[in-house]
């Protein structure tokens, strides 16, 4: 047997040394998963939400934040926001073409944001489908509103008619104005703003997975 020979059969017989293929939170006990809301370890189900690791408390919880607030009360306080919210920028929008003598139609835009963020409000920082709807009538009609004094001022139309007809006025301003297609342009943005503000998260939930293997039989 040559020298070299007897070394490798010497590193062969050595013991001092494990090699395992376990994975490395296997060998020293530590969980698979930790979860992104509370930090804390799991060691047994998580689910998914929106591709981030969430144990089976937070899941509830989180679920239970952003779902739309059902009841009377919630839209009541979000309605009655939303209207201060217009009117307020209404009068901003007025006060500019009125004073200033300039028609600036990004304030459009400026009152959706106030509108979207008074009726997101109200639903306690929610929202859904019918806070949306509401937000995007009461800036429309916010936009109407503010120039209903330079149009409506020297009319004898009852006072009814003229709340109904500020709804209109928005459209009547885009097809008798030179600058109809940009005027359209920002109060769509402005209704956008708002719709966007008020809408509920979009939350994907897959799940539950048995840590450490693949998803466990139910499913979400």
């Amino acid at each position: 047997m040559t020298l070299d020979d007897a070394r490798a059969k010497d590193e062969e017989l050595q013991f001092d040394r494990v090699v395992s293929d376990a994975p490395a939170g296997a060998q020293s006990g530590r969980p698979a998963a930790i979860c992104v809301a509370c930090k804390k370890p799991i060691v047994s189900d998580y689910y998914q939400l929106n591709g981030k690791v969430t144990c089976a408390d937070c899941r509830v919880a989180i679920e239970d934040a952003v779902s739309t607030p059902e009841g009377v009360g919630p839209f009541a306080r979000s309605a009655g926001l939303g209207i201060l919210a217009a009117i307020a920028g209404a009068a901003i929008y007025y006060g500019v073409i009125a004073l200033a003598n300039l028609e600036i139609g990004i304030i459009a835009i400026a009152i959706g944001y106030m509108v979207g963020w008074a009726v997101r409000k109200g639903a306690g920082g929610r929202g859904g489908r019918r806070f949306q709807v509401l937000a995007v009538l009461l800036t429309y009609w916010a936009v109407g509103l503010a120039y209903a004094p330079l149009i409506l001022r020297d009319s004898t139309m009852a006072l009814p008619m003229q709340f109904f007809y500020v709804f209109a006025l928005p459209i009547l301003v885009i097809t008798g104005g030179g600058t109809g297609i940009i005027t359209a342009i920002i109060i769509a943005v402005g209704l956008r703003q708002a719709w966007h503000m008020t809408g509920a998260p979009a939350l994907k939930i897959s799940g539950p997975y048995r840590v450490g293997s693949g998803p466990s039989a139910a499913a979400v």
